[in-house]
């Protein structure tokens, strides 16, 4: 067991191989298979960051690739650093070394947030109409101040050690995303007899089916998916995990980005950090899947507020629970299965906010059934707290 907030059974994760990394000097412990975001919050830690202006607690809100907030330095040595890197994107291994960004002296006191006092004096931007005088005090004495303040990650200042390749491939279909409809379309594409890429910024394939509940053809959505990666291995279909997509040019010459080491704990000097594929592909397939919207309201960046899939994913697939207890505001009905399997999972929903005067009856009873109180019509207004 590796964290205060693990639960006992279930996950994805290796829990006979435990793992030992670094946040902020600290020494935590997570499992094979965790994210860097995984094992923080297994560890009970959720603020992880703080805001580029005003300094703001910030803590993580998703799972993966469309995290805002965790933003934190891998540190291998002093050419190997690499800034502004998605807490919930780096897999963990052994002796992985992380810090956060943005603060001083530390995290959890850092100067920097008492700029949210002078807030009302300091919009956006300010400083081009207030430090005009001395002449020369902005190139030499204000800009050199307020960029130390404020910014993200420090760029290594050594050179980067490592080699990164490019290579070209043609192929009639590249599917990119691997979740339900990304497998799908690669079977049917590698039905058809053409080459076929395959791929997915993740380290597994399969998508959202990785930590779905539903069944597929009869079969439980993960079980599905490896029985479809197998066959699409089996077919001659390239699979490219740990991929990125970033450029789609003229003439369906697509750019991928394929993360070769940066998952090793020692990596083999022969091989290439990164690899840069041009890929010419006859048909584009674009499977990303979707990306939950997080609702709007006062205090709604504070470190312990989640998005509600996000809590779903990590409970099912990395085996965490988010919190001890939660209250789960939604517009949609997708919230009341969270709510329920977080119910399951360990954690005190106290209730479900919802924003919708009527909501599906059948919903609210299963929600009620469980102890869980369901209010309609009602929108959160704002929350409390300074760094939870």
């Amino acid at each position: 067991m590796t964290g205060s907030f693990r639960i006992p059974e279930g996950g994805r994760i290796d829990r006979a191989a435990p793992v030992q990394f670094g946040f902020d000097g600290n020494e935590y412990s997570g499992c094979t298979g965790d994210t860097l975001a995984a094992a923080l919050l297994a560890n009970g830690v959720h603020l992880v960051g703080r805001s580029f202006k005003y300094h703001r607690p910030r803590g993580i809100l998703s799972a993966g690739a469309e995290e805002p907030n965790a933003l934190v330095s891998v540190v291998r040595d002093h050419g190997r650093t690499t800034p502004n890197l998605r807490a919930t994107q780096i897999e963990l291994y052994p002796g992985l070394n992380t810090h956060s960004q943005n603060r001083f002296p530390s995290l959890r006191f850092d100067l920097g947030a008492f700029a949210t006092i002078a807030s009302p004096l300091l919009g956006a931007g300010f400083y081009y109409k207030t430090f005009m005088w001395p002449p020369g005090f902005w190139r030499h004495v204000y800009e050199p101040a307020i960029r130390r303040a404020a910014g993200l990650g420090r760029a290594p200042r050594q050179p980067d050690p490592d080699r990164y390749l490019h290579r070209y491939a043609h192929c009639e279909v590249l599917v990119i995303g691997s979740g339900a409809a990304g497998l799908a379309a690669a079977r049917a594409a590698a039905q058809s007899g053409g080459r076929v890429i395959l791929c997915d910024e993740q380290a597994e394939f399969g998508g959202a089916l990785l930590h779905e509940t539903c069944t597929i053809e009869g079969r439980p959505a993960s079980v599905w998916a490896a029985e479809t990666v197998a066959a699409l291995h089996a077919q001659g279909v390239r699979m490219l995990p740990r991929t990125t997509a970033f450029g789609w040019f003229p003439d369906n010459l697509i750019g991928l980005a394929e993360r070769i080491t940066d998952h090793l704990a020692t990596p083999p000097p022969e091989l290439p950090r990164e690899r840069l594929w041009q890929v010419r592909a006859k048909e584009v397939v674009i499977a990303a899947g979707a990306v939950e919207r997080p609702l709007v309201f006062p205090g709604n960046d504070r470190p312990g507020i989640m998005l509600a899939d996000a809590a779903r994913c990590y409970l099912h697939r990395y085996g965490v629970k988010v919190g001890a207890r939660a209250v789960i505001a939604t517009s949609d009905d997708s919230a009341y299965r969270a709510a329920v399997e977080s119910h399951r999972g360990g954690i005190a929903v106290a209730m479900i906010v919802d924003a919708r005067p009527a909501p599906d009856p059948a919903l609210v009873a299963e929600a009620q059934a469980a102890g869980i109180e369901v209010r309609p019509a009602t929108l959160p207004s704002g929350t409390t707290g300074r760094l939870r």
